[in-house]
């Protein structure tokens, strides 16, 4: 903008800086707005290296999944157990019952103590004294007990239940106080299985007595699982005259006292 004086020149005005510079972001004097600018450029990273890349989602864990490894540690355990129990059972297998018999615990082998008892066919009549009670060997009477799971209510005759022993008898023996559901648990190991007798018993030091031919084992109740073992074992096996012993046409009176004058009845294989 000129200024004109009356007579004289046009003058312009003298422009004075004042040395300051335009407020950021306003236009200078005499700019238009919006001169200067250029696109908006690209936002950087902190360090103003570059644009800044997207960042990758954090995958959390979730924990392991206990079910499938218990279920592999679960079979991984019956598979060892099983092939454990073979093994275990093929080592049972292959000793002899002698051997099975020494590792029931608390049996006593009278076989092994005194080899003069265990003789067997030593026939007598009369009353015969035993030095072992119950007895579990040595002479008796030509009569047998009947021992084809025969369960007797009141004591027999020593001499006849020797007899029955040499033929692969076992025969359990317990107190006459013994409580009912006691003898009950006794009565249903013998009922029915042949070579196995159970009567009471005056004077044992324990409440069950078990005998086979050389061999006793006493125990405390009739939950003893070695009484199992015991019938297992040595039922047939102790046997003397072999495994057709008879064990049928016995004496089947109870009663202390030998049936003397009965004749030995004969041996006839068991069915």
């Amino acid at each position: 903008m000129s200024i004109s004086t009356p007579g004289g020149p046009e003058r312009r005005p003298t422009v004075v800086s004042t040395g300051k510079k335009p407020a950021a972001g306003r236009p200078a004097s005499g700019a238009k707005p919006g001169a200067g600018k250029s696109a908006a450029a690209p936002r950087q990273t902190s360090g103003g290296k570059g644009p800044r890349k997207p960042i990758t989602p954090v995958k959390v864990s979730q924990g392991r999944s206990w079910g499938p490894i218990a279920l592999f540690v679960a079979v991984g355990v019956l598979a060892v157990s099983i092939i454990g129990y073979g093994a275990y059972a093929a080592f049972q297998g292959s000793k002899s019952w002698e051997q099975r018999a020494a590792d029931i615990d608390g049996i006593v082998d009278f076989r092994d103590k005194d080899k003069k008892l265990v003789q067997g066919g030593q026939h007598q009549q009369g009353a015969i004294k035993y030095d072992v009670l119950p007895p579990v060997a040595g002479p008796h009477n030509p009569a047998w007990q009947n021992c084809m799971g025969d369960v007797y209510d009141a004591p027999i005759a020593n001499e006849h239940a020797v007899h029955s022993l040499e033929h692969g008898t076992v025969w359990i023996t317990y107190r006459p106080d013994l409580p009912a559901d006691q003898v009950s648990k006794l009565r249903s190991k013998t009922q029915g299985v042949e070579k196995v007798m159970l009567s009471p018993f005056e004077g044992l030091d324990k409440p069950i007595s078990l005998q086979a031919w050389g061999y006793q084992l006493k125990v405390d109740n009739a939950d003893d699982s070695r009484i199992d073992e015991f019938i297992k074992t040595l039922r047939v096996n102790a046997s003397v005259e072999g495994p057709n012993a008879n064990c049928g046409q016995g004496i089947t009176a109870t009663g202390t006292a030998p049936r003397d004058n009965v004749p030995q009845q004969q041996q006839q294989p068991t069915q």
